[in-house]
């Protein structure tokens, strides 16, 4: 397989910083000296190298890495759980094993100990990506989540099933840090964003078999009607399991730990077609050999270095709003939508777990085209303007709530047209920020960490996120069942709060090589820097 050859290159020459060279049929924006060594190598489509690390998506869509389907059963992994937890709190057999209610603390408890779990994970899954590799990680969590499939599915007590929750998310922590990192790592410079991209759509993979798995054992008279969903949990992870020793180490983690000549034979084989002396095998050993003599590496417990520069907060920052911003603009709601649909007028078990399949479908369809449009639109302003529709479409379920809230009151029937008009809002609400978030949520973080920060800054990343999440699972029950569709009028406000953070804080990186972005970030203001290089 021949890698995009960009067009025109000799009727335009480029330095540094000029504007970049765009690919045929992509669109993407590269800087010209990975331009010149992107036109200067080539993979044979079918060696055995391109079909160990390559699989053929479609005839017109880049290749996508069989080595990050093991990355990508990581996101399936915590995307299986969100949806699995939302649909067995209104099943009957659940209900009446743990008495759990499906609001208030109890329920708070069983969502926020997962992320609890995911809190304090975090900081061992960075030591452990970093000191034994992005594969180990990987392996590690997913041996954790099995573990806590086992817990919950055999629970027999409320004490025992929490524990098991707790232990998923630990797992969870180590997965999340080492899928977008290896996924980021390994794909080829070009398509680096879609492949990152697709490994968030990856908790798709999981909510949708999630939701349709519980739709169907809804339907078992037993407590197998949840026991069986928890139980297929576990399956992605048995896959990272056995496939995680057989896929090639991250060549940056390698790099790292001084094995060059490793790396060397990595993206040789994978992305110079065999030939060490390809230019883009140079060009990405210079880079890594520069990003990585750039900071010296302090003690795994030592983070002060993410904060020891202006560089490097400008960073933290991005990782920072990424972190909150994708799991505080809404979208925890879905967790509870089951209790959603019966504010709404949505009172049978059956239609909820309908509605939960198809929400999940929709968000799918959502995540999978932003991943496609990953590498062609600004980044910036996919975030800024995005956010900004999301406070609108909550804007206008709040108020169909309203209305069918005074409906209740008076004890009128609801009408069917606000009730059909309020779900629908909310499935576009799920497909927007989905479309928005879902895909740059793994590619930000990673794209703005320099590989001397990536694991520490990812451990950062993943302990904003859980306590956000933690926010989110604890309160959302809590809120719901205090002050009813009122509590969703918060994320209105704070939605168009992110949306004036991403415009004045949010730093464009499309199209620009990881180690590139060091430049940027030098800058006295890395927001205008990178809309100009």
């Amino acid at each position: 397989m021949s890698l995009p050859s960009p067009t025109d290159l000799d009727k335009k020459h480029f330095d540094a910083h000029d504007e970049v060279a765009e690919l045929p049929g992509k669109k993407q924006h590269l800087s010209a000296e990975l331009t010149a060594a992107l036109d200067g190598t080539s993979i044979p489509r079918w060696s055995a190298a391109a079909l160990k690390l390559y699989s053929k998506f479609t005839p017109t869509v880049p290749l996508t890495p069989v080595s990050i389907f093991v990355a990508l059963c990581c996101s399936y992994a915590n995307g299986y759980d969100g949806s699995v937890m939302t649909a067995l709190i209104a099943m009957d057999h659940f209900q009446k094993r743990f008495h759990a209610g499906t609001t208030g603390g109890k329920v708070g408890a069983i969502f926020g100990v997962y992320n609890a779990g995911c809190f304090i994970g975090g900081p061992f899954g960075a030591f452990t990506m970093d000191r034994f590799g992005r594969r180990w990680c990987m392996g590690s969590g997913s041996l954790l989540i099995v573990v806590g499939s086992v817990l919950t599915s055999t629970a027999t007590t409320l004490v025992q099933f929490i524990i098991g929750r707790f232990v998923l998310g630990f797992g969870i922590a180590f997965v999340q840090m080492a899928g977008p990192s290896y996924t980021m790592e390994v794909a080829l410079p070009q398509w680096r964003g879609r492949c990152t991209g697709l490994y968030n759509v990856g908790w798709y993979f999981g909510a949708i078999p999630a939701a349709a798995i519980t739709f169907g054992t809804n339907y078992i008279n037993s407590n197998l009607s949840w026991q069986l969903p928890l139980i297929f949990q576990c399956f992605a992870a048995v896959l990272v399991i056995g496939l995680s020793p057989f896929i090639p180490e991250s060549p940056r983690f390698l790099m790292s730990r001084g094995r060059e000549e490793d790396a060397k034979a990595f993206l040789a084989k994978y992305h110079g077609g065999g030939d060490e002396n390809a230019p883009l095998v140079k060009l990405e050993l210079e880079e890594m050999r520069a990003s990585l003599s750039a900071v010296d590496p302090a003690p795994w417990w030592d983070y002060r270095p993410l904060f020891s520069t202006k560089a490097s907060r400008w960073r933290m920052a991005q990782v920072a709003m990424m972190s909150i911003f994708g799991q505080f603009s809404g979208n925890g709601l879905a967790y509870f939508a089951t209790v959603i649909y019966a504010n709404i007028g949505v009172t049978s078990t059956t239609a909820q777990l309908g509605y939960n399949l198809l929400y999940a479908a929709m968000c799918a369809v959502g995540a999978l085209s932003g991943a496609a449009l990953t590498d062609h639109m600004p980044r910036r302003m996919v975030l800024t303007f995005g956010t900004l529709l999301l406070a609108v479409l909550l804007g206008i379920f709040t108020g169909l709530n309203s209305i069918i809230d005074k409906d209740l009151v008076r004890g009128v029937p609801i009408d069917e047209g606000v009730g059909k008009g309020a779900i629908a809002v909310y499935v576009l609400f799920g497909v927007a920020c989905a479309f928005t978030y879902t895909p740059l949520q793994a590619v930000v973080p990673v794209e703005a960490l320099s590989t001397s920060m990536r694991a520490k800054g990812l451990a950062v990343s993943n302990f904003l996120m859980q306590g956000m999440g933690f926010v989110n699972m604890f309160a959302g029950p809590v809120g719901l069942g205090s002050i009813g569709y009122r509590y969703i009028f918060v994320f209105v406000v704070w939605d168009v709060i992110e949306a004036a953070c991403w415009w004045l804080f949010g730093v464009e990186a499309r199209g620009r090589t990881l180690e590139e972005l060091d430049w940027i970030y030098e800058q006295p203001n890395p927001v205008k820097a990178s809309k100009k290089l």
